[in-house]
């Protein structure tokens, strides 16, 4: 026999399980019983991949005993079992179960009870601690010749050692603390609050559960069920299993197809984004069965990236139980399976935009920023996704706008949708591109997720509307009598623009008079098609190394900085000018969030400015 030390964060979580005043205690037997599930779908499924298995597999179940005397409960498979490496790997440290998130959002938790946070990460058989006194798991792998023993009263360390006759699966048994009503502890031992729980919890588990040689689960398939017969809480119980988010889903997504390929879907919108979402190991959520066998989780061929926070099962007919992911990827049927649930998912939140547009926000705060990937990535959906994301604006601080309702507010002869990225909206709002908008009345979105930046050069245009950056090219906002006097202007102002371009020739590649500024002096601009400085920031960030590129300086004509540069200019005042223009160009760059090449030079140049003020 060996005693090994928890891993320090796996230490925590067990006494937060015994010490916790967890309202709902019921929830260790749904884990334990959700688990030992997972053991019997991933033993068929290698039954079938690994012919050398030596295993039997005509009947897989899960049984349920209790022993009031000794005062145990114990919850047996003759699934896939564990090795000794598997034992200490998954139960003895925990470092890739989000133990370290869970307990962060525990303590960040203010008021209220804490029980919506339990199964959300991933901490099953720990739950066994907050009704047991000690815990010992007995399991065999069908590779190893020994199976393992693992026993733990829940304190800084735990057992391990080998057992010679141990049968095939596991068997975890709680050695239960005394019943307690004032602590909301039933007594476990008792078939009837077995019962209960494994009803409410496990009824739609596809194994037998057994207690006391009597099955007390109806084994059906949620999504082969007619809808009628379903329970929005059986759905609830039935999310919660796969997606082990202990909230409720805020939509459920039935599908079913039939003729030459046959498959049921059924599939939930969280209310809740998983805490994976935005990981680069995160997976998505759509198991596969065929005909009702468990074949693999995380099935990316059914699903895209973009939709990775949708959940649920696709129970497909007509595929061989040996199928693999190279045989999916060239699969034509999963193809077409693949383009209608992706369809009816769109479809589904697009409904939900309509008629429940309070759940449509809540999920799109959520899960929007993954959405948007889409418009990158699915252009045979682009059209169906522009309409169901949602965006800031300048209309309102508060609420979000769709394109279709920005098109709706348009101005007359308007013919661009206006946006401008950037890091905040603060920053948005506050950029000297936006004068001359806001002087005019005319719309912004504000976008400020860096997806933002990469989607809006893939995406020309909406309803007929192209998308405009008002930071980049020349935006048009002119009568034709301001066209006609900014044209008297740019030739008044055409020997100075050309000098300072000759000045600037190492940061800028024009100097230009400026039609979108009001207040300010001067700003920066890119070409059409220049990638914007924030998105230059994402790809240094992450190493990728860019030749420099030269932006436009724009000057407003009409502010006295610009009409006493003009003037000295005029009157050969060359010398005190020079610095003068690197100043008004570092003044653009500065008023855009962005930075200085040299800015010890830059604040040499303001020292000089403000001392001959004196």
């Amino acid at each position: 026999m060996e005693t090994l030390e928890f891993q320090s964060e796996a230490r925590q979580l067990l006494q937060l399980m015994i010490h916790s005043i967890y309202s709902n205690k019921d929830t260790f037997l749904r884990e334990l019983v959700s688990n030992a599930s997972d053991a019997l779908d991933k033993l068929r499924l290698e039954s079938f991949r690994d012919k050398d298995m030596n295993v039997d597999v005509d009947d897989l179940h899960v049984v349920i005993e209790s022993d009031p005397a000794e005062r145990t409960l114990t919850v047996r498979d003759n699934g896939i079992g564990m090795t000794r490496e598997d034992v200490v790997r998954l139960i003895g440290t925990i470092a890739k179960s989000g133990t370290a998130e869970f307990l962060k959002q525990l303590k960040e938790q203010q008021s209220g009870s804490t029980s919506d946070l339990i199964g959300q990460f991933g901490i099953g058989f720990y739950s066994s601690f907050m009704v047991a006194d000690k815990v010992t798991l007995v399991t065999k792998h069908p590779h190893a010749e020994k199976g393992v023993r693992w026993e733990s009263s829940g304190e800084a360390t735990y057992t391990i050692e080998d057992v010679d006759d141990a049968p095939q699966g596991t068997s975890v048994t709680l050695h239960l603390k005394p019943s307690d009503d004032e602590d909301r502890l039933p007594d476990y031992t008792e078939p009837a609050k077995i019962r209960e729980i494994v009803k409410r919890y496990s009824d739609f588990i596809t194994w037998p559960v057994r207690l006391g040689g009597e099955e007390i689960n109806s084994r059906k398939a949620l999504w082969a069920r007619p809808a009628s017969e379903v329970t929005e809480e059986e759905y609830a119980e039935f999310y919660r299993h796969i997606s082990h988010d202990w909230n409720a889903p805020l939509e459920t997504i039935r599908m079913q197809a039939e003729g030459t390929f046959e498959y049921q879907a059924l599939l939930f919108l969280p209310s809740q984004a998983p805490m994976d979402l935005f990981m680069r190991d995160g997976k998505r959520g759509v198991q596969l069965y065929v005909k009702r066998v468990f074949i693999m989780d995380d099935c990316a061929e059914l699903m895209p990236e973009y939709l990775r926070f949708v959940k649920g099962v696709v129970d497909a007919a007509d595929l061989s139980l040996n199928v693999s992911r190279e045989i999916l990827q060239q699969d034509r049927q999963i193809q077409l399976m693949r383009r209608r649930l992706v369809k009816k998912v769109l479809s589904s939140i697009k409904s939900l935009q309509g008629s429940r547009p309070d759940d449509y926000a809540k999920l799109w705060g959520e899960v929007g920023a993954a959405l948007k990937e889409g418009l990158l990535s699915d252009t045979d959906n682009r059209d169906a996704i522009l309409e169901i994301c949602s965006f800031a604006s300048t209309n309102s601080e508060e609420s979000l706008t769709t394109l279709a309702e920005y098109v709706g507010r348009m101005k007359e002869g308007q013919e661009h949708i206006y946006f401008m990225t950037g890091d905040s909206r603060v920053a948005v709002e506050k950029s000297p591109h936006m004068e001359a908008l806001r002087a005019k009345g005319y719309e912004v979105l504000v976008l400020t997720d860096p997806i933002d930046e990469m989607w809006v050069d893939s995406v020309p245009s909406f309803d007929g509307k192209s998308l405009q950056s008002v930071a980049k090219g020349q935006v048009d906002l002119e009568t034709e009598e301001e066209k006609t006097a900014n044209e008297a202007k740019a030739a008044e102002f055409g020997d100075l623009l050309t000098w300072l371009g000759e000045q600037l020739e190492a940061d800028v590649k024009e100097v230009r008079l400026s039609s979108r500024l009001t207040t300010s002096p001067a700003c920066v601009v890119g070409d059409a098609h220049d990638i914007t400085p924030t998105l230059e920031k994402m790809y240094k960030a992450m190493g990728q190394e860019l030749p420099k590129i030269k932006r436009i300086l724009e000057l407003n004509p009409a502010h006295p900085l610009v009409e006493g540069m003009h003037k000295a200019f005029a009157a050969g005042e060359r010398d005190s000018l020079a610095g003068t223009a690197e100043l008004v160009h570092g003044l653009a760059l500065l008023a855009e969030g962005g930075e200085l090449a040299d800015p010890s030079r830059f604040v040499s140049l303001v020292a000089d400015r403000v001392q001959r003020t004196f």
